[in-house]
């Protein structure tokens, strides 16, 4: 597989690329592309938070906590009904990071495993629509933008990691045993694929929903008696209705 370097340089190359598209070809304000360039270049390191041990983790959870507070926070305080006051948000900031940083990424150590379902198609899925539906705008377009940069970055990784999983001796082209582990769909456990495809399942109805694509059905109320049923029932007769 890829060195954490060269995921590093492939997904920042890929999110410049990205980003000055968007600016200069898709007419988006040069501080929107600039950041859609910035996640999708962080986006392509985040299959490997599920190293359990040696410093690219670290310092991705240490990034994680201070980026994703920042997009959170302000959806939190309006779940909770809390005040927007500066204490506030301050205290949410502080307690969404020590979360992150340390509770969110001992579980991550204990339960997951290299190459599992962090490395797969539900989860590049998963970390795109969690982009879009917490990044704080009301356009949907800025929020596709953002969302579908984590996708680019988080699937720049898994195509790296298959590509170098691919061995050249001369002539002779071989597979490695890590071929197929990056890119899939299933892992080998079973309640990891049931928990990612579950999250995938929700996420993708709330951004959906989001975007404007799936309604909620209308509640169909019922008109009020009219005068004549009024009149018809204080005389005791019976409603046409009813006949």
């Amino acid at each position: 597989m890829a060195a954490f370097r060269e995921h590093v340089i492939f997904s920042s190359l890929l999110g410049v690329s990205y980003g000055a598209v968007a600016s200069l070809g898709l007419h988006f304000t040069p501080v929107q592309g600039a950041l859609a360039a910035v996640m999708t270049g962080v986006a392509g390191m985040l299959p490997d938070l599920d190293l359990d041990h040696g410093k690219p983790a670290r310092e991705l959870f240490g990034l994680l906590a201070a980026v994703a507070p920042l997009l959170l926070v302000g959806r939190i305080l309006q779940w909770l009904h809390l005040p927007a006051d500066r204490e506030t948000v301050m205290l949410a900031i502080v307690v969404l990071y020590m979360l992150i940083r340390y509770q969110l990424a001992f579980l991550v150590a204990k339960f997951c495993v290299h190459r599992g379902m962090f490395h797969s198609i539900p989860a590049l899925i998963i970390a795109a629509e969690l982009a879009y539906l917490t990044y704080p705008s009301e356009s949907t377009k800025v929020k596709l933008l953002v969302g579908t940069g984590v996708a680019l970055g988080f699937f720049s990784h898994l195509l790296l990691d298959e590509i170098y999983s691919v061995e050249i001796d001369g002539l002779k082209v071989g597979l490695k045993k890590s071929s197929g582990t990056a890119i899939k769909m299933f892992g080998e456990a079973f309640w990891p694929n049931v928990v990612a495809f579950a999250m995938a399942a929700t996420l993708s109805y709330a951004t959906l929903q989001d975007a404007g694509l799936i309604r909620e059905a209308p509640q169909i109320v019922a008109p009020p008696p009219g005068p004549s049923s009024s009149l018809q029932s204080a005389q005791g007769l019976p409603d046409d209705s009813l006949r």
